[in-house]
C-alpha cells in the first residue's frame, strides 16, 4: 500500500485534480511527487527530447499543494498521472486522505529536477504576450500537420514550432506550458529567474521550468 497524504481542504483537492487533468492533455502521463514539509510539489513534463540527438529542451510545470500536516515520511516518487486521478476520484465528495498509487513509473525527465534555492531574478515577461505566443503556436502546429500524421511527424512539427526562442533561453514551449496549465493571469506579470542550468517562469498559479540543453 502506498503512502497516504492528507490534503488541506477540498479546494486543494480540486486544484490538484484540475492540474493533473491539464497535464494529461498537455504533456506526458508521468508526474513526480515530492513532499516538502506540509506541501506536496507536483512536477509534470510538457516537452522532453526523444533521444540523445533530439535538441528540444526539457520543459516542466510545477505546482505546490497544501497538506493538512507534514507527511509522516518524506515522499519522492514518480507515478502515472492517470493512476493518481483515479485515486482522487475514489475520494468522493468529502474525502481528503489521498493514497499514493502502488506502482511507480519511469520517466527520463524525472531524473533531474530544478533546485529549490539559488535562483536569481532576471526580469519579467508580459502575460498577454505569452498567451498570444501559445495560441499562435497551437494554430501553427495544427496547420502544419498533415492528415493522419505519424508520431515522428507530430514530434518534428511540434519541436520546430515550440523550439523557437521568444527570449534568451526561453522557448515558445514555455509559453505553451504556462497557457495550457492555466498559469497565466492578466493581472500579474510572469517573473523570470535563473539558476545554473534552469530558467523559471513564475506566476501566483504555478511555475514553468526550462532546462538548458547544457544541463
Amino acid at each position: 500500500m502506498g503512502a497516504t497524504l492528507q490534503l488541506a481542504d477540498h479546494a486543494t483537492r480540486d486544484d490538484l485534480r484540475i492540474f493533473l487533468e491539464r497535464l494529461q492533455r498537455a504533456g506526458q502521463d508521468e508526474v513526480r511527487l515530492v513532499t516538502r514539509g506540509a506541501v506536496l510539489a507536483v512536477y509534470g513534463c510538457t516537452q522532453a527530447p526523444r533521444g540523445i540527438t533530439d535538441t528540444v529542451p526539457v520543459v516542466l510545470a510545477m505546482r505546490g499543494f497544501a497538506l493538512a500536516e507534514p507527511a509522516a515520511e518524506d515522499l519522492d516518487e514518480t507515478v502515472q498521472g492517470r493512476a493518481l486521478l483515479d485515486r482522487i476520484a475514489r475520494l468522493g465528495i468529502i474525502g481528503l486522505a489521498l493514497e499514493m498509487p502502488d506502482v511507480t513509473a519511469m520517466a527520463a525527465w524525472a531524473g533531474v529536477l530544478p533546485p529549490i534555492s539559488g535562483w536569481s531574478a532576471v526580469g519579467a515577461l508580459d502575460t498577454a504576450s505569452l498567451g498570444e505566443v501559445a495560441r499562435e503556436g497551437i494554430s501553427r502546429v495544427a496547420a502544419a500537420l498533415p492528415e493522419d500524421p505519424g508520431e515522428a511527424v507530430v514530434h518534428k512539427v511540434r519541436a520546430s514550432v515550440w523550439g523557437a526562442e521568444i527570449a534568451p533561453g526561453i522557448p515558445a514551449a514555455a509559453a505553451f506550458a504556462a497557457e495550457a496549465l492555466g498559469f497565466l493571469d492578466a493581472a500579474e506579470p510572469v517573473r523570470v529567474s535563473r539558476s545554473l542550468t534552469w530558467t523559471r517562469l513564475s506566476t501566483p498559479r504555478g511555475h514553468v521550468l526550462v532546462r538548458s540543453l547544457l544541463g
